[in-house]
């Protein structure tokens, strides 16, 4: 009980989700042995709980925060930013919009947005998507640095070796894609009535790794729709959000 008790003094310390302390900090703010505060971060991040931003090497709260009640991606600005320009997204393409981050080897539901069309996919806030086989996924996997992709490729080869291969094909497809064409595709790789684009957002260092996709039924929406007419304007929409911070940045 002590130290579950000491664990949520430490994640107590972090007063905004994208606040970001090290130890030290900790240590002081809970007024505990920063050795002790050194062991917690650790077991918290690998629950997930807390994330180890490399660069900087402090922390903040990770996505298995959201399972606690969602109250720190309530306060995250990308998703306050996002949620309209998503909606207006969605009503103009009749599809579904999603904002995702990787939770694992699942992407993660984090917003979504949907049209007024009266055919909808039934995915929500907090649905889990495979990482491999969708669209999103995929533009995770293109757009993580070489050396964090190749410890999830390592993960995933390791979960499955005999279908390791076609996957691995599909990765390197997909990183051909965000260099091509700004965003990667599932046009019923995941479900065989699912089609969807994604692309990544590029929001800064320290900020985690976001996709937004967008998807439809396939009986409606071909192929050919999303990359004519869907892709240009959700590349739009990545770019508006980038804008947001960059401004800020500045």
């Amino acid at each position: 009980m002590t130290a579950l008790a000491r664990g949520l003094q430490v994640l107590q310390c972090f007063k905004s989700g994208e606040e970001r302390l090290g130890n030290q900090e900790l240590s002081e703010r809970c007024s505990l042995p920063k050795s002790t505060v050194t062991r917690l971060t650790y077991t918290l991040t690998k629950l997930g709980f807390l994330h180890h931003v490399e660069e900087s090497g402090r922390y903040r709260l990770g996505m298995s925060t959201l399972k606690l009640g969602g109250t720190t991606l309530a306060r995250l600005d990308v998703k306050e930013i996002g949620r309209p320009l998503m909606q207006e997204l969605a009503n103009s393409t009749g599809s579904m919009i999603a904002l995702g981050m990787r939770d694992g080897m699942s992407m993660l539901y984090i917003e979504t947005c949907r049209s007024q069309s009266f055919v909808t996919l039934n995915l929500n806030l907090g649905s889990r998507i495979p990482l491999v086989t969708t669209a999103m996924g995929r533009a995770c996997l293109a757009a993580m640095r070489p050396s964090a992709r190749k410890a999830v490729e390592e993960r995933i080869r390791a979960m499955d070796p005999a279908a390791w291969p076609e996957i691995e094909s599909g990765i390197h497809a997909a990183i051909g894609e965000l260099e091509e064409l700004g965003c990667c595709t599932s046009f019923g790789d995941w479900k065989d009535e699912v089609h969807a684009i994604a692309a990544p957002l590029k929001i800064g260092k320290g900020m985690p790794l976001m996709v937004l996709s967008a998807s439809g039924p396939s009986q409606t929406m071909a192929a050919e729709v999303f990359m004519r007419d869907v892709r240009p304007r959700l590349l739009a929409t990545v770019r508006e959000i980038e804008r947001h911070f960059t401004a800020n940045a500045a």
